[in-house]
């Protein structure tokens, strides 16, 4: 019979409170089973009273049994032991450094595997049996095994805090509602977890909303492959023009040149590609999904039909890819700018010392700095100037200026009176709603308002300063992040196309920058189109 046991029912034959095969077995009046030597222990510690009973089924019993040992059952015992059950549990079953080890084991002490919320004890496997088995922990909340079940109680009354108190914000016990927390906003922490656990899922679906859109921007990116390729290619052609035109002074700048533009069409197809790769692949899923879809028209089954559809309906919509952003091309063309730059200027750097930095610090910027007025002509009648027409304020009831051919109708805006060549830098401090500019003379001044505003056209570039800056040209818009500051630095080298706006405050921090070839002498201007007070001013050297 002996033979017949196997490893799982070795447990009958175990004492549940060492734990190992009975020695000495003896039979209590509750029916369970007990080494002699470990339900004598039991009971020897304490009160009698409570600890003359079943540490199983929690039987009390007075006065103490007498123990008689269990003889056919320690035959039985022994003739296990030569089966090799005897063998303790292995190391795994052990509590080790960061498990939550038995509270009832004795000795080298077993996982335990549930804990109590009010016995406010964790059990292995063998001494939960009686929260199982007996009636007397039939109540007993028993959850994963713990070592924080010290934070289920109060400190205060040693109570278990099944209480939320919504206006501390804390788990508290009955007592603490009655006494600190009375007349407090109070739920039973069950219900207070159900509503925070709702509030969880819609932080989670606005996460994994948030992150349906940004799979969407992603998509944008698709076309500008073949865009970066042409600008590349026409990139390379052009630089090989200039530079045959000064083969004997820079072959080598040539090559590196060359090698550069390559190794950034390299670089961005690579980027593009692998985005436009994972875009594929959730094709590919899309796909996937249709054909099982396509799959599931087709079946005759109405059953397997509505099981299957719900799993296969869910499909994320997607959206049209939109237009390339044309603002990140401008690598490639300021190649060709620079180099056509250089070729003008080669008699004056035959030595080889060029180069294609700009100023960096506000102190070189301020080398190239420049007095720009305003022009009344150009003026708004909604704009009124002031400090020797350096300086706009918005002012919707102003009606001083008489008609110009000049004058601005329709918009707040206005021009500076010189036109700017060269290396200029102004800065200007702005207030309400304002986008400051550049612009060429020849901009429309009249008829529908579209074709004049700063930004909205190819003969104007703008930045607007509000709660957020936003560059705009030809009636694209880029949002830009960067410091927020009231004053704006403006650096244009009109002859190398570069036009850059800065955020000036302890720091100068460059917010965009426009490499393009200027075809006329550019005018600063503002656009004012916030509330009346607002302003826009050139700033004094300092």
């Amino acid at each position: 019979m002996a033979q017949q046991v196997n490893q799982t029912d070795k447990v009958k034959f175990c004492c549940s409170i060492c734990l190992d095969l009975l020695k000495d077995p003896v039979t209590i009046p509750c029916g369970h089973n007990y080494c002699m030597r470990c339900i004598q222990t039991h009971w020897d510690k304490g009160n009698q009273k409570i600890n003359n009973s079943c540490p199983q089924c929690g039987q009390t019993f007075n006065p103490k049994p007498v123990l008689v040992k269990n003889t056919m059952l320690a035959e039985l015992v022994e003739e296990l032991k030569k089966t090799g059950l005897q063998a303790p549990p292995a190391d795994h079953c052990y509590a080790g450094p960061g498990d939550v080890a038995c509270d009832v084991c004795t000795g080298k002490k077993l996982k335990a595997s549930k804990s109590c919320l009010q016995c406010l004890a964790s059990y292995c496997e063998q001494h939960l049996q009686p929260h199982y088995e007996s009636p007397a922990f039939k109540k007993h909340k028993l959850i994963e095994a713990s070592v924080k079940l010290q934070e289920n109680i109060c400190s205060n009354h040693d109570k278990l805090k099944e209480i939320y108190c919504r206006t501390n914000q804390q788990c508290i016990c009955f007592l603490c509602s009655l006494d600190d927390h009375k007349g407090h906003d109070t739920v039973s922490a069950a219900a207070e977890r159900t509503e925070k656990q709702k509030k969880l899922g819609e932080s989670r679906q606005r996460i994994q909303q948030r992150v349906q859109d940004r799979e969407k921007d992603v998509k944008k990116l698709q076309e500008e492959t073949e865009t970066i390729n042409r600008s590349a290619d026409k990139a390379v052609e052009d630089s090989e023009k200039i530079f045959t035109e000064l083969i004997n002074l820079i072959e080598k700048r040539r090559s590196d040149v060359k090698q550069q533009i390559r190794s950034r069409q390299g670089t961005e197809v690579g980027r593009v590609k692998s985005l436009e790769n994972k875009l594929n692949q959730e094709i590919a899923e899309l796909k996937r999904k249709d054909a099982g879809l396509e799959e599931l028209s087709r079946t005759e089954d109405h059953t397997h039909f509505l099981h299957s559809y719900p799993s296969l309906s869910n499909i994320t919509q997607t959206t049209d890819s939109p237009r390339p952003n044309i603002y990140c091309l401008q690598y490639f063309e300021d190649v060709v700018a620079t180099l056509t730059a250089a070729r003008d200027k080669m008699l004056a750097i035959l030595t080889g010392t060029w180069s294609l930095s700009e100023p960096t610090t506000r102190a070189e910027f301020l080398q190239y700095s420049c007095e720009i007025t305003l022009d009344p002509n150009t003026a708004n009648t909604w704009l009124v100037l002031s400090d020797g027409n350096r300086k706009t304020t918005l002012d919707r009831k102003n009606k001083q200026y008489p008609y110009h051919q000049e004058r601005f109708s329709q918009q707040a805006q206005v021009l500076s009176k010189d036109g700017l060549t060269g290396r200029c830098y102004w800065e200007v401090e702005m207030s309400g709603n304002s986008r400051v500019a550049v612009a060429y003379k020849s901009i429309s001044r009249s008829g529908h308002s579209f074709l004049y505003v700063f930004g909205c056209n190819e003969k104007s570039w703008a930045l607007n300063w509000n709660n957020a800056y936003t560059f705009m040209h030809e009636n694209r818009s880029l949002n830009i992040s960067g410091p927020k500051s009231s004053r704006i630095g403006v650096y244009l080298d009109h002859r190398a196309g570069i036009l850059s706006f800065y955020s000036v405050s302890e720091t100068t921090t460059l917010l965009h920058r426009v490499q393009t070839t200027f075809t006329e002498p550019l005018h600063a201007g503002f656009f004012l189109f916030g509330s009346d007070g607002d302003t826009a001013e050139f700033c004094d050297k300092k």
